[in-house]
């Protein structure tokens, strides 16, 4: 069955339509289920309606973004096979722990990336943008600037070739990534015993939420993207009780234009107050 799995993810990237299939359905389930059980009662400037077209503008071009990335991703985690280079091969791995090893590798990405955008300055005017969201919620989780996104596929890109990620293992973990990305923003309430335990393995929605918090050091904290262990083991793991949580900045842009698409694109580009 392993075997099976793990061959249906090898040829992934050959069917574009079942990926954004994956894509769009994620985000249509979980914007269903925020409208069920939300964690908080949006306050949009217009309607949700809007607030989704002004995320989904930046979404489109993450995507053309990574599209066009993915070329290089496939040709490179096809080299790193080819010519048994990277981690999994240097310690001799079989290929499910080579996959296991990719998945990890490629999450690490995810959270070095993210950490090093809070803390380079001009990387942070890049990724403000997806802190500006007033209103968290499942949309929000593709919502980053071109130099956010171009900077996310360039570890990935890093982490392929230090790991040996082969294509499967790439798959497997976009697969997770958009997945997680999607329920870790969506403005939905779990049972606290719920969250609290899948926070424990995976990134939980209480458990990012905290990361959206206006003040540092909440903001400056879990950074994971599917699985907890980086933020857990290399000491960026925070907690705040939900009902403390307040979305958007208290510094830098001022949180009523956080659905003006154009000033959002042009804000990193100019110089951020101290």
């Amino acid at each position: 069955m392993w075997h099976q799995i793990i061959d249906h993810f090898q040829t992934l990237q050959k069917r574009p339509l079942e990926r954004m299939a994956i894509l769009v359905g994620g985000m249509l389930f979980f914007w269903i289920l925020e409208g069920a059980i939300p964690l908080y009662t949006p306050h949009y400037k217009n309607n949700k309606a809007r607030h989704a077209v002004v995320n989904f503008g930046f979404t489109v071009i993450h995507l053309i973004i990574h599209t066009g990335l993915a070329v290089f991703i496939v040709m490179l985690a096809d080299w790193c096979r080819k010519e048994s280079f990277g981690l999994a091969y240097w310690v001799h791995a079989n290929w499910y722990v080579t996959i296991i090893i990719g998945v990890f590798a490629l999450d690490f990405s995810s959270w070095s990336v993210h950490l090093v955008m809070h803390k380079v300055r001009p990387l942070w005017g890049f990724h403000l943008v997806h802190h500006t969201d007033n209103n968290v919620d499942v949309t929000t989780g593709l919502r980053h600037h071109p130099g956010d996104s171009l900077l996310r596929g360039l570890f990935f890109l890093l982490l392929i070739f230090v790991s040996g990620a082969p294509v499967s293992a790439v798959m497997i973990y976009q697969t997770l990534l958009v997945l997680s990305t999607a329920f870790t923003h969506a403005n939905i309430r779990l049972p606290l015993w719920l969250d609290s335990g899948l926070s424990y393995v995976l990134v939980s929605p209480d458990m990012h939420k905290v990361h959206h918090h206006w003040k540092q050091p909440y903001t400056d904290s879990n950074y994971g993207a599917v699985f907890s262990v980086w933020d857990r083991l290399l000491g960026t793991y925070n907690t705040l009780d939900t009902k403390d949580i307040r979305y958007g900045l208290d510094r830098y842009y001022p949180n009523e234009k956080d659905e003006n698409f154009m000033m959002l694109m042009k804000k990193p580009f100019q110089k951020l107050e101290p």
